[in-house]
């Protein structure tokens, strides 16, 4: 697999879009229970949690810490899932509290997708975390949120070409418009759907 740098090297830029698969072939909730939201504070997170959650949400310390962890429901495929918005996070080799408390979610509750949302702006200081989850084998989706703010400062970001040379799904949002959400919405059943089905399965290889 390619590293960061790499793909950052051979990346083609061109007209910018939504996530890299949309055929809502495989929409029904094929095991999709839980969600869980990663990212560096100030990319969003907590937009793209409000949307998908709407009301239903709690927020309550993490076991044990003084941690804040927000949880929430969303309706997807016809199936309640649980939403969790991680504390802010800059890597998997945690410092702070909120990241051991980041680090925890993943790898004990399991969460069958986790979405990390990064400022599409920002993209070259964002993807190394992105490689830690992918080499971590972690069933990542990647989130370019703030697609806007990218679009004002002359950037064009093909978001395929993203994916073909990440592996992983991509997607493209303006969570505070609510633009590119319902791609996201059938991307993370989709997935799901994938790993359920045997496809994938990246908590398998560790």
């Amino acid at each position: 697999m390619a590293n960061w740098r790499q793909v950052l090297r051979g990346f083609i830029p061109g007209r910018s879009g939504g996530g890299c698969h949309g055929d809502g072939s495989r929409r029904k909730n094929n095991g999709l229970r839980k969600v869980g939201i990663v990212g560096n504070p100030n990319v969003g997170k907590s937009v793209i949690f409000n949307k998908l959650t709407g009301a239903y949400v709690t927020v309550s310390n993490y076991p044990g810490t003084t941690v804040n962890v927000s949880r929430g429901k969303a309706k997807m495929g016809g199936r309640e899932v649980e939403i969790v918005d991680t504390p802010g996070m800059y890597s998997l080799l945690p410092i702070t509290d909120e990241e051991r408390v980041a680090r925890l979610i993943l790898f004990e509750e399991k969460p069958e997708v986790i979405l990390h949302v990064v400022d599409a702006k920002n993209l070259e200081r964002m993807l190394p975390m992105t490689f830690q989850f992918i080499e971590a084998g972690l069933p990542i989706i990647l989130d370019l949120n703030m697609m806007d703010e990218a679009a004002a400062a002359g950037m064009e970001i093909d978001i395929g070409k993203l994916a073909e040379q990440l592996g992983v799904p991509v997607v493209a949002t303006v969570a505070t418009t609510g633009r590119g959400m319902d791609a996201l919405r059938r991307e993370l059943i989709e997935y799901a759907g994938d790993r359920a089905s045997g496809m994938i399965n990246p908590w398998n290889r560790r």
